[in-house]
């Protein structure tokens, strides 16, 4: 088994769209969570609080620089996540599409790297 994250990507647009009937998207969210956990795939589960509430911290120069958010050169922004124990990409693939989201937002699939895949002893 392979461990995935579906990381839930939105816009200004489609996480309005989402807020306008919030009652009816978290109740197929929750559907969506109970086929997971039915399914013994879901680890963990979260969302994430608005942006506006959030800061940056940028590296780009000698010193980093904080910076309240929201962010305004951000076109999509990082709504919350889904962490899965799946068999391949292609299953997690299919659960991606298998989310009741908006139109206008994206689901990025990734693996998430094992501690035998970091470079070093693996220790933080």
């Amino acid at each position: 088994m392979s461990t995935y994250m579906l990381i839930m990507r939105g816009t200004d647009e489609s996480n309005a769209a989402m807020m306008a009937s919030i009652d009816e998207a978290m109740a197929t969210t929750r559907t969506f969570i109970e086929e997971m956990v039915k399914a013994g795939v879901l680890l963990a589960a979260e969302g994430l609080d608005d942006p506006a509430r959030g800061v940056v911290v940028d590296f780009g120069g000698e010193v980093p620089v904080v910076t309240d958010g929201p962010y305004g050169e951000t076109k999509e922004l990082f709504g919350g996540y889904f962490l899965l124990d799946v068999a391949s990409k292609e299953e997690a693939v299919e659960w991606a599409r298998r989310f009741p989201a908006v139109r206008g937002s994206k689901i990025e699939v990734r693996r998430v790297a094992g501690a035998d895949e970091v470079p070093g002893d693996g220790r933080p």
